[in-house]
Order: structure tokens, then C-alpha cells, then sequence
């Protein structure tokens, strides 16, 4: 992870520091997940899942994160525990990260086309866990050896829990009627849509020195 100054060190009533690393081991994982808000979108992408790894990547790319994770997983079994326990890492990580969220512009949006894809996703980060994700019923059920598509909603609902944010993931277009969807088509589009939507939402608000809510608190 970079060791140089945070612009968050600048902000009025803003933390110096916006870095998170969390530790998570089950008798079915072990994760690790190190992530720098004010990055430059550099990753250090492994758990085993090479889709993942390139999902979690635009995560990265796209948030202008600094990430690294590091998970080792049931695979033997399949690819459910390491993805679920891999993003519940990465929200506790972006939630220790924002601390009490001052100063940011707390709410994000993003509209973003793939080719044929288009997706939506919105975040607020509200401190209220909340997910709605909507996407096609027909697309295929697994992307690469071990990637079953069926997760995806499945990182959307852990990592938002975790994080304690309100997130809506929705994809509006997935191709031409009657044709059959691009399965990686449709799932990388939300995690770069859900990127540019979480960049948004971290970014310094320079009308805004507290936290963002009447309530004083998120």
C-alpha cells in the first residue's frame, strides 16, 4: 500500500488517513484485505477465483482504490465461501476506512455501458444496509471454471451489509431481445458501474465539513 500523504489530510475536519486492513478467518476462509481510499486504482488481486480476481479489479481501476486481498478458500468445495467471506472483508474494510465520514459527498451514482450492457448502480452511504440488485434471469450460470453467476447478487448483499451501505445495482439493458446475454458482459459492467458509483460517494465535498446527514451521524 502507498505510504504518502492522504488529500484527505487537507480537507477541513477530514481524516489524514483513509486506510483500512481487515483480517478474517473461519474454518472455511482466510482473508485479507488491505485498501487505501485515496489510491490510484493499484491491485494486488488474489483469491483463487480468476473472474473475481478481475472483478474485484475493476472495483480497484475504476474507484481509484488502492486494494489488496488476499483470500484462501474452500475451493475444493466450490467458490461460495470465498466469495461471500471475501466481501464481507472488503465492506468491513471501506466502512473502518470512511470512519465517521465526514467531510465526503456520501451519496454516488453512475451509469455505465459495456457494449451491449448498460448498468446503474447507487450508492449512499447511509450507515442503513440495504441491497437491491436486478439483473437478467437468463444469463449463464457460470463465468470461467468456477465462477457461478448466481453470486453476484450474493457480493452485492454481503459487501453492502458489511459496509453498512444502501446500495441498488440494476442492469438496464443486457443486448438485443431474444438473444442471449454476455454473462461477463453483464456482471462486469455492475462491478464498474458499482466502482464509479462508490468513487463518487467517498469524494471529499468541499461545501461540507461535517457529516452528511441532519441526524449528525451515519
Amino acid at each position: 500500500m502507498s505510504e504518502r500523504d492522504s488529500p484527505m489530510s487537507v480537507w477541513r475536519g477530514g481524516r489524514a488517513n483513509r486506510s483500512a486492513r481487515i483480517e478474517r478467518s473461519t474454518a472455511e476462509t482466510k482473508v485479507l484485505v488491505e485498501l487505501d481510499l485515496d489510491g490510484t486504482g493499484v491491485a494486488d488481486i488474489a483469491t483463487g477465483i480468476g473472474f473475481f480476481d478481475h472483478m474485484l479489479g475493476q472495483i480497484a481501476k475504476h474507484g481509484s482504490i488502492d486494494l489488496r486481498v488476499a483470500t484462501e478458500g474452500d475451493l475444493e468445495v466450490d467458490a461460495h465461501h470465498t466469495v461471500e467471506d471475501t466481501s464481507l472483508a472488503l465492506g468491513a474494510a471501506l466502512a473502518e476506512a470512511l470512519g465517521d465520514k465526514r467531510g465526503i459527498r456520501r451519496y454516488g451514482a453512475a451509469l455505465i455501458p459495456l457494449d451491449e450492457v448498460l448498468v446503474q448502480a447507487a450508492v449512499d452511504l447511509s450507515g442503513r444496509p440495504y441491497v437491491v440488485h436486478d439483473e437478467p434471469a437468463a444469463i449463464a450460470p457460470r463465468i470461467g471454471p468456477i465462477y457461478p453467476t448466481s453470486l453476484t447478487r450474493h457480493v452485492w448483499e454481503s459487501l453492502g451489509h458489511s459496509a453498512r451501505m444502501t446500495l441498488h445495482v440494476s442492469v438496464l439493458r443486457a443486448g438485443r431481445p431474444g438473444s442471449q446475454p454476455d454473462a461477463h458482459h453483464v456482471v462486469e459492467a455492475q462491478f464498474k458501474a458499482f466502482a464509479r458509483a462508490l468513487r463518487d460517494a467517498v469524494a471529499p465535498d468541499p461545501r461540507a465539513a461535517g457529516v452528511p446527514s441532519t441526524k449528525g451521524v451515519l
